[in-house]
């Protein structure tokens, strides 16, 4: 692979090849990843969607209860977690993303302190849907900032990630 560019993610590797961007899973981090998610995030989605109903099913419990308050606490989580099922419907966990099917590749740093930076990339699968793929960058505590700044240079030296 000799053409070949690589930097660490917060699970594994990103192998950035001429025609394929293939990423892996190495570590307990990855490990756990690989079992609990696989190469999909419908597991995720049905045990959101569990979550919800049963907050639905508890707000509306304590509100015939005259419980007012607990019943728009469950109401409001139960509202956060429907809206990031729809959020990430067409997400996707793919491990292997062809570079022609690339339709748009963005970089979203880090906020101190918050969040990961991650890369998300758009691409169209073999059922010719738009999905989205995020690549989560390491954390702060793991040498995130050279790891990142590493990663958007390679991106945009293999012109996938460009400056609008």
């Amino acid at each position: 692979m000799e053409n070949e560019k690589i930097f660490r993610t917060k699970t594994g590797y990103c192998h950035v090849l001429p025609d394929k961007i293939v990423l892996t899973r190495n570590g307990v981090i990855g490990g756990i990843s690989k079992v609990v998610a696989g190469n999909t995030v419908l597991r995720f989605v049905i045990l959101y969607g569990l979550v919800a109903l049963w907050l639905l099913y508890s707000a509306v419990e304590n509100f015939l209860n005259d419980q007012r308050f607990f019943s728009l606490i469950w109401l409001l989580l139960a509202t956060f977690l429907i809206q990031g099922i729809f959020k990430s419907w067409n997400n996707s966990a793919a491990p292997i993303i062809e570079r022609h099917s690339i339709r748009h590749a963005a970089f979203h740093p880090a906020r101190k302190g918050l969040t990961r930076a991650y890369f998300e990339i758009h691409f169209e699968d073999q059922n010719g849907k738009i999905k989205k793929r995020l690549i989560m960058l390491p954390g702060s505590l793991s040498g995130g900032e050279i790891e990142t700044q590493k990663a958007v240079e390679i991106m945009m030296s293999e012109k996938i990630l460009t400056i609008d």
